[in-house]
């Protein structure tokens, strides 16, 4: 065969897999009961050869993709799977993120091979697994504290149901009915993805998709090495903090150095310096780090590259082991993988920012807001949790200002809508609005955080799980920080709003209302800019 293929055939071969991620992404999404995944599509899918590597993901969630290669591999190496089989799991200490994302992992087995051809993947955040806060996403101190913890198991073995598995887990969460239905939502995922490429095995021999497979990821490659060669050689340090981990009130370093080869063609990430791993929940382990490195790299990218595991072949990372980007057992990791990502993110784009200042926009919100609010649902008398990540502002590039209102960086979810959201929960949504001028100043503006504000129907449980509430999203170029966030609760009839912490939990009683205001962007670009000056003479 020859060593060049067709271009043409490898884009049909990128777009047909792409579309296979996408089309069981959709499956889970309408298949599914939670809000959490219907409404904001809090799930991620891709699809891996038969060696376990990454050749197509979804436009889902970035801090799942990035993960899930290694989700894969563990499920690959700790268990053995036969056609019909699939694996779950959960554990971020064997490539997971943290407990309430589980992942299902199905081989595709065409014909009698004794190996499999591909692997589907589909992960899914569950809007509870257990734990001492409903929600499971908590300022817990130690992961036994966050939920159940589910190492690589056979949940379908030959088509049948492992109903003694999905007891233990079903025992073990605050909404069962709502979990089993997501867990069968993400069942019929990967058939979904099994049935479309067996199709595919049809038309192609075994042979010419592995060869299609392999050029893709060469293709990623080569991709990621051309933007690589238009950097400037050099190192680029550049660091960033979390305002704390909801145990001590010192702030957590995140360093990191860039080093770029453009001759070469690579690039060295190292994380020497980061603080240790500590009390609270934002420890992220390794899967996270790496997560948020191939994200900075998709950045790079032209639109409508393929992300695969080629994408990650000229990086090289260092992660200190024990740090609060590779933390150890047993570390809680719940903020880890919403908060500290972020925070990594920020990080990596202000040291590319010194490479490349003409491509690198301002620090975005650089948090989830993470709200949780469990209890019993005085209509139904049953167990509730409503989980969200709430969105913040984006910063301003050196072309544009910042949108308002999006989730940004390692999230790709939507707020829940209103409707869905007091029909689902003991809940009233008494503001839903742009929190303006929270986006910084500058050339370019970012964009601005949103005010989210709740009226607690019954007796809860809220839990935050936040960040940039002291230190503001940074601007560029001389462009102005973003407002910091911040998080208020007062029951009706009182004057005064109290604030709460931004990694806490409590009981609050029914009347209490919650006001949420996510931070803005950093702007980009100083309004002294002569550029700017000249244009307003004319």
């Amino acid at each position: 065969m020859s060593d060049s293929v067709d271009p043409v055939e490898l884009a049909v071969f990128q777009n047909a897999m792409t579309s296979i991620a996408e089309e069981m992404g959709a499956a889970l999404r309408r298949s599914s009961i939670s809000p959490n995944i219907k409404e904001r599509r809090d799930y991620s899918c891709a699809i891996f050869d038969g060696d376990g590597r990454v050749i197509a993901m979804g436009d889902h969630m970035p801090v799942h993709l990035g993960s899930m290669p290694m989700s894969v591999t563990s499920a690959i190496r700790s268990l053995t799977l036969s056609p019909g089989d699939i694996a779950i799991l959960n554990d971020p200490y064997a490539g997971g993120t943290h407990l309430p994302d589980i992942t299902m992992v199905m081989p595709v087995f065409p014909s009698t091979d004794e190996r499999p051809t591909f692997y589907v993947a589909a992960r899914a955040h569950h809007s509870d697994v257990g734990g001492m806060f409903a929600g499971s996403m908590g300022p817990a101190r130690e992961i036994f504290q966050e939920g159940i913890r589910i190492p690589p198991t056979h949940i379908v073995r030959r088509g049948t149901i492992q109903t003694d598995v999905l007891r233990i887990i079903l025992l073990n969460v605050r909404t069962p009915v709502e979990r089993e239905g997501d867990l069968s939502a993400q069942m019929g995922a990967c058939r979904i993805g099994e049935q479309r490429l067996l199709q595919l095995c049809k038309r192609l021999t075994p042979a010419h998709l592995r060869y299609m497979c392999d050029q893709l990821l060469n293709y990623s490659e080569r991709l990621v090495r051309a933007e690589l060669r238009s950097i400037p050689e050099g190192e680029f340090f550049a660091e960033d903090f979390l305002d704390n981990d909801g145990v001590s009130s010192d702030r957590i370093r995140i360093a990191a150095n860039l080093r770029v080869d453009p001759i070469a063609e690579t690039l060295e990430i190292d994380f020497a310096g980061t603080s240790n791993q500590v009390a609270g929940s934002v420890n992220a382990v390794r899967a996270i780090t790496l997560s948020a490195c191939l994200y900075v790299l998709r950045c790079l990218l032209p639109h409508g590259s393929p992300t695969t595991e080629g994408t990650l072949r000229p990086l090289t990372l260092i992660t200190p082991r024990g740090s609060v980007v590779d933390a150890e057992p047993p570390a809680a990791v719940a903020g880890g993988n919403v908060e500290t990502s972020q925070r990594i993110v920020d990080t990596l784009l202000r040291a590319l920012a010194q490479a490349a200042p003409n491509r690198i926009p301002a620090a975005s919100a650089g948090t989830m807001s993470n709200l949780t609010i469990g209890g019993v649902d005085h209509r139904t008398r049953l167990p509730f949790t409503y989980y969200e990540t709430i969105a913040g502002g984006v910063g301003a590039g050196p072309f544009r200002g910042g949108a308002s209102g999006v989730h940004t960086h390692m999230t790709n979810s939507l707020n829940t809508p209103v409707e869905a959201l007091e029909f689902a929960f003991p809940l009233r949504v008494n503001n839903y609005s742009y929190r303006r001028g929270s986006g910084g100043g500058g050339r370019f503006r970012g964009g601005d955080g949103l005010i989210r504000e709740f009226e607690l129907l019954s007796d809860a449980q809220v839990t935050l799980l936040c960040d940039r509430q002291e230190s503001a999203p940074y601007g560029l170029e001389g462009g102005s920080a973003g407002a910091p966030g911040r998080t208020t609760a007062r029951l009706q009839g009182e004057s005064a709003a109290r604030p709460l912490p931004a990694k806490s939990s409590e009981y609050l009683a029914l009347g209490t209302i919650l006001r949420v205001e996510t931070p803005g962007g950093g702007g980009w670009g100083s309004m002294l800019d002569p550029r700017l000056r000249t244009r307003s003479a004319r």
